[in-house]
């Protein structure tokens, strides 16, 4: 029996000494959860229970040239209610208020917005929905209803805010205004001035403190924020909204008329390069209806065909290679060099014909035959002229996805012979339409080649915080006299050349028309299709702007898919309309010049207004006004019939003067 005690008795001494040490793990892992490890899960718990949300800045908005809003950023608001924080009193003396107030709002019946609230209050929900999509005018009004003027801790309303970004002139130019959006693989993608601007724009985000609530819900703790946003500052563009709504229009007619693929216009200010238009459409192929969805203004670089031209004449005429009227022929308009053919566009070729003639018909066997004769032997001075003029590097735009100009080099690797007459009439070679723009503009605006520019100013309210002037970036890409004969020949163009249709004796134009095969390599030729352009400036005699208009794939039925057919008609439909339609001037010009003629009368006048006549004047054949004004300064009281000059006097001149005597005059 002893021994059976014992037993027990060591068993219990077994038992409370695993107690005890059971006792000592836990008051061990209090302690550490405590004091080691308690910085930890106390930060952990308030993660879980509280957090810092962000709140988005005001974006800042973006300007026209004229003032209009292209782009802003409207608060949206979401009210929310916690129908567990009001006190039961408090509750019960407002609900019906709050209901009443709310349909006179929303638009739904007192009774409807009653039952939800008491049945959010029975559910014991702490986030009921009362409103989303909320101008800042009406969440200011709702804020002050009956329970929800007590606030959030006593009346349980939750507001919840975001920002919304307008265009208010809708889709138009809506890719280089810009936008932030997430793609396809969740990237945010900003483009467009919204993106190259976006540390001016964009503003500091603000924060503010909430605490999660049932059904993973957050709820603001208090009704201030932590931190409160700070607005971005405002972007001033260089566009001009009458001038944009032209371009758009005009374009999106023609790319519809030709049932076209793509399309782009650009109209850039001469002296500044201050774009003032752009419009990039392309068309959706399940509806038809053209949309901007990417910049190729800007992004595309391709092949340019016939525009290119221009570039032979500056490098042939400047470097006194040739002069315009050296005479080549076409060969019946096909030339083949090492096994490749060159053809123009008009069966049979032009015949014997001048190389300014051959620039404005546009004939491919002329200028190659030049370039080629000239160049042969040293061909990279022809690609030294190009890169002089710096058509060989991107124009450096703030926008993300700027296309690539492709100018071979005679130390390249896939450097042949053949590639100098393919360059001479645009192929072989690859630039987007603003950089081809830039070359024409630079020729408008007498060799000074300028960037372009797409934004003036950066301002906070009327401060300016940065301003955006001139860039230059070649000051001369040739010389005077070569200008001169550039100016005569593309004017030439319009009048006689592949621009004839759209010449017009009311108004002067100036460009060059421009036909490229695109992708004719892809596919063993079955890609191939037609770009139609045209690029120059208007008024020939003093340009003020410059544009470019490129059509892609256009419909080549009747053959009809020409620069001058496709593209021509819109850029003639936007100088017409900027300077035919509504012209307008900025400043009046010659304000203070004196006319001579003027000068005379008055100073004819001033010396019988002058005169102490002690006899009446002979008037007759004076202005009414001037005699009226005589007689007066006489002391003669004077009355008129008709209107014109003085016919006939009642008083005869040399008659004593009597004050206070009325005089009638007859005008005639």
């Amino acid at each position: 029996m002893a021994v059976e005690d014992k037993h027990i008795s060591y068993r219990i001494y077994l038992v409370a000494f695993a107690i005890f040490l059971m006792a000592i793990a836990i008051a061990v892992k209090l302690t550490n959860i405590q004091w080691v490890e308690g910085d930890y899960y106390r930060k952990l718990a308030k993660e879980r229970t509280v957090r810092n949300f962000v709140i988005p800045a005001n974006k800042g908005n973006v300007y026209s040239a004229d003032g209009s809003l292209l782009a802003t950023s409207i608060p949206n608001y979401e009210i929310r209610f916690d129908a567990v924080t009001p006190k039961a009193e408090a509750f019960e003396k407002n609900v019906k208020s709050l209901s009443d107030s709310l349909a006179s709002v929303l638009g739904k019946p007192s009774s409807y917005f009653q039952n939800e609230l008491r049945k959010a209050r029975a559910n014991k929900n702490r986030y009921y929905l009362v409103a989303r999509d909320l101008s800042y005018t009406e969440y200011f009004k709702i804020k002050g209803f009956p329970l929800f003027n007590l606030g959030s801790n006593r009346g349980g309303i939750i507001i919840e805010q975001e920002t919304v970004r307008e265009h208010p002139i809708g889709k138009i130019a809506e890719r280089t205004i810009g936008y932030d959006r997430i793609d396809e693989s969740g990237q945010l993608k900003r483009v467009g001035i919204e993106g190259a601007f976006g540390k001016y724009l964009n503003g500091k985000d603000g924060k503010i403190l909430k605490q999660k609530i049932a059904k993973g819900q957050w709820k603001p703790i208090r009704d201030v924020n932590e931190v409160d946003p700070q607005d971005g500052y405002d972007v001033i563009s260089t566009i001009d909204v009458y001038i944009q709504d032209i371009a758009h229009h005009a374009l999106l007619k023609q790319l519809e008329e030709y049932g076209a693929e793509h399309g782009c216009v650009v109209v850039m200010e001469t002296k500044t390069g201050q774009v003032k238009a752009i419009s990039n459409l392309g068309r959706d192929e399940k509806s038809g209806n053209y949309y901007e969805t990417i910049n190729y203004a800007v992004a595309e670089s391709h092949e340019p065909g016939s525009t290119f031209k221009l570039v032979d004449m500056i490098a042939l005429l400047d470097d006194n290679k040739v002069d315009t009227s050296k005479v080549y022929d076409s060969r019946g308009g096909v030339i083949t060099y090492r096994g490749d053919k060159v053809r123009d566009s008009h069966k049979g070729g032009y015949g014997k014909i001048s190389l300014g003639k051959g620039f404005e018909v546009s004939s491919n066997t002329i200028l190659v035959q030049a370039v080629v004769e000239n160049y042969k032997n040293n061909p990279q001075q022809f690609i030294d002229r190009i890169n002089k003029m710096g058509l060989n590097k991107p124009l450096g735009l703030p926008f993300q996805g700027e296309g690539k100009p492709i100018v071979h080099q005679t130390s390249d690797k896939n450097w042949n012979p053949n590639i100098l007459p393919w360059m001479a009439f645009g192929y072989s070679v690859a630039m987007t339409p603003l950089q081809t723009l830039t070359l024409y503009n630079a020729v408008a605006n007498n060799g000074e080649m300028v960037k372009p520019q797409f934004v003036s100013e950066i301002k906070e309210w009327n401060k300016t915080i940065k301003k955006y002037d001139k860039q230059i970036i070649n000051p001369k890409i040739c010389s005077d006299e070569t200008i001169k004969k550039l100016k005569a020949l593309l004017s030439n163009v319009v009048k006689r050349g592949t621009g004839a249709k759209l010449y017009s004796k009311d108004f002067s134009m100036a460009g060059k028309t421009g036909t490229a095969a695109v992708n004719y390599a892809k596919d063993g030729g079955s890609g191939k299709y037609y770009a139609s352009s045209f690029v120059g400036y208007f008024p020939a005699d003093h340009p003020k702007y410059s544009c470019i208009v490129v059509v892609h794939k256009p419909s080549t039925v009747n053959n009809n898919y020409y620069g001058a057919d496709v593209a021509g008609p819109v850029f003639k439909r936007i100088a017409q309309k900027i300077f035919t339609d509504a012209p307008s001037t900025n400043k009046i010009k010659n304000l203070d010049r004196k006319i001579q003629k003027q000068e005379n009368n008055y100073d004819s006048y001033f010396v019988k207004s002058q005169m102490k006549s002690p006899s009446i004047p002979n008037v007759k054949g004076m202005s009414g006004m001037d005699a009226l004004a005589l007689l007066e300064n006489l002391g003669l009281k004077v009355k008129v019939t008709g209107i014109g000059k003085v016919k006939k006097q009642s008083l005869q001149a040399g008659q004593n003067i009597v004050k206070n005597t009325t005089i009638l005059l007859e005008l005639s």
